[in-house]
């Protein structure tokens, strides 16, 4: 739902009621029953303001590849670049922002080959999340690598298992095969 939160233009920069819109979506998607929020890179950092926000509207929290952890400035390739679009600071964004935990169940996916985001500012320190797994992929692979995406969604099965109690049920990994050669 956060999805990610590059943005190519003022009209898409984060604004004072980027969370409330993000609510506003969240309760059109829940229809009072809690929601699972999954973010990739920024996207991921607003998911986890929106369950500090609605922590009862907010199942729990995956975030893919997204610079939680450590110093803002520091634990990405991309600060400079994301300043100068957003028109702020990225330690001050136009909205509250909190730096712990979230009070939902929370899992990191991160990557040590991500490329753009520090590994260890995607996978946090045990205080900041419930659970980290190392994905392989680069960071644009979080969200377009189909083998990637399968893994993905058995890490996500079986946390949601172990957090809610719950047998989970896993797909068999499938490995894409290599481009046939014409």
């Amino acid at each position: 739902m956060a999805g990610s939160s590059v943005a190519f233009g003022a009209q898409h920069r984060a604004k004072k009621d980027t969370l409330k819109l993000l609510e506003k979506r969240l309760n059109e998607i829940g229809k009072g029953k809690p929601v699972l929020v999954v973010g990739w890179s920024l996207g991921g950092m607003f998911a986890r303001q929106l369950a500090h926000r609605c922590p009862k509207k907010v199942r729990a929290v995956v975030t893919l590849g997204s610079p939680f952890s450590g110093n803002l400035k520091t634990n990405t390739n991309v600060r400079e670049f994301y300043e100068r679009i957003a028109g702020h600071d990225v330690n001050e964004p136009p909205f509250p922002h909190v730096l712990d935990k979230p009070p939902v169940p929370t899992l990191a996916l991160w990557s040590r080959r991500d490329g753009i985001v520090a590994p260890s500012a995607a996978r946090g320190l045990d205080h900041e999340r419930d659970k980290a797994v190392e994905i392989d992929s680069y960071h644009t692979g979080f969200a377009v690598h189909r083998p990637v995406l399968m893994q993905i969604v058995n890490e996500i099965r079986t946390f949601l298992a172990e957090a809610e109690g719950w047998p989970p049920t896993l797909q068999p990994l499938v490995v894409a095969a290599p481009f046939a050669k014409a």
